[in-house]
């Protein structure tokens, strides 16, 4: 008969009463002893702390506080983490990796969304649909001067992977029902017979972004990321290109963007801006070639489910014996968000 490990689930009360619907904590019980208290967002708490003695599992997500050395201690039965949302980087401590434990993460049912989000604006940019709705509001009689414009198209358009992430590799897959004339790839880590295969070119930076028409940024906020996409990348796009950004906002120098989009060179539509939001009476939020939406690519409200869903996976696989679906390494956090 299989082990029914201890379970505690740790994060806001928002997000359980979201991410937790009652097939979620049926499947949950089902694999899992659940005491009391099912869920916290305080690790301190006293009652809290008796539960956290006798886990064997623990299900995070936005809102766990960090797992420190000290509260690592106060789990002695700790056998695994299993993050039901992407990034570990929030509650991740030292101490996580000395102690053995497997640790997952969600990410990749995390980048269907965003992946989704990303298409959509592609489609956008293509027929320049953020520009237009912006002159539309202002000029509604003008419209037929849209009809005969030759870059108001989806057809053989050049557009440009920088990052092939989980989230990079699945606007890749994704582009394919469009007939784009040639996807290209840049990525330091990414392999040219894989990318090859996924109908994609890898080629250097400089090279994708003289070529791109359209600019999507799938890259970690690291050290290493910041500003990655500066004055003098942007400076290498072609006039009329968009920058679409579904990562993060620090991967992009914001104020050379907003002069690039303030010139009416290029466009962008940004989910994802630094700082986030923008500050109020910001030049770039104002400019009408620019679109920008709350961070809403990645998941959201029920979607999120998908992410527990996947936590719940990887515990069955962690009780069958099975290896894990996404285990997150001290290592690969380093390069991975």
């Amino acid at each position: 008969m299989r082990h029914r490990p201890e379970a505690l689930l740790v994060m806001r009360r928002d997000t359980f009463g979201v991410q937790f619907g009652h097939l979620q904590l049926d499947r949950l019980r089902s694999l899992a002893r659940l005491g009391d208290p099912v869920w916290s967002e305080d690790l301190d708490e006293p009652s809290t702390r008796a539960r956290l003695a006798e886990a064997e599992v623990l299900l995070t997500s936005w809102g766990c506080p960090p797992l420190t050395a000290e509260r690592l201690d106060a789990a002695p039965r700790l056998r695994a983490v299993l993050h039901c949302a992407g990034s570990l980087r929030p509650l991740a401590s030292e101490a996580l990796w000395q102690r053995g434990l497997l640790v997952t993460s969600a990410a990749e049912a995390n980048a269907r969304p965003v992946a989704e989000y990303t298409l959509a604006a592609i489609i956008l940019a293509g027929k320049k649909a953020h520009v237009l709705a912006a002159q539309s509001r202002v000029r509604p009689a003008d419209w037929s001067a849209v009809q005969h414009r030759e870059d108001l198209s989806n057809y053989r358009r050049v557009v440009g992977i920088v990052g092939y992430s989980r989230i990079g590799r699945r606007v890749v897959d994704l582009l394919r029902t469009l007939d784009t004339a040639e996807i290209l790839v840049t990525d330091p880590y990414a392999d040219p017979a894989e990318v090859a295969a996924a109908g994609a070119r890898l080629v250097g930076l400089d090279e994708l972004l003289r070529r791109v028409e359209i600019l999507s940024l799938h890259l970690p906020a690291l050290p290493a990321t910041r500003h990655a996409i500066g004055a003098r990348e942007l400076g290498l796009l072609p006039d009329g290109a968009t920058v679409i950004n579904t990562a993060r906002g620090s991967v992009v120098d914001t104020d050379a963007l907003e002069r690039e989009c303030a010139a009416g060179r290029l466009d962008a539509i940004l989910d994802v801006t630094d700082p986030e939001p923008l500050p109020p009476g910001s030049r770039l939020a104002a400019l009408p070639n620019v679109m920008l939406t709350p961070h809403i690519a990645g998941s959201l409200g029920t979607e999120t489910r998908r992410m527990a869903d996947h936590a719940l996976d990887e515990l069955e696989r962690h009780l069958d014996g099975r290896p894990p679906l996404d285990a997150v390494t001290h290592e690969a956090l380093a390069v991975r968000a």
